[in-house]
């Protein structure tokens, strides 16, 4: 990556647990698509709830060489499964993995 990695927190303390899971998943990202120049990454949680579980939102933002930027968000989800960090995190950063894959295809001409 051409420029350092942004993380920020919102409405939640920061965490060098959560940070490292972060950059751990950061890493495999760039070991399957090595041109990502810039990426910043955003862990909300935009409701407290005192009867159940905070659920977390995590944002990342990748800029790429030649494409259109790349814009993940994965929001609160209806089932639950948002209520813990590690999963959010995990789940947006297969999206983001999934994004690359469709716009590498694109640029081989396989979509």
């Amino acid at each position: 990556m051409q420029t350092k990695l942004q993380i920020a927190f919102e409405d939640i303390g920061h965490s060098d647990a959560v940070e490292a899971r972060i950059r751990d998943e950061v890493e495999k990202l760039e070991q399957f698509y090595d041109r990502i120049t810039a990426m910043r990454v955003v862990v909300a949680r935009p409701q407290h709830r005192h009867k159940q579980g905070d659920i977390f939102q995590v944002r990342i933002h990748i800029t790429v060489p030649g494409a259109a930027d790349i814009a993940i968000s994965r929001e609160p989800a209806e089932n639950g499964a948002h209520e813990d960090a590690y999963v959010t995190i995990r789940d947006a950063f297969k999206a983001a993995r999934r994004q690359l894959q469709d716009m590498t295809r694109r640029r081989e001409g396989h979509v």
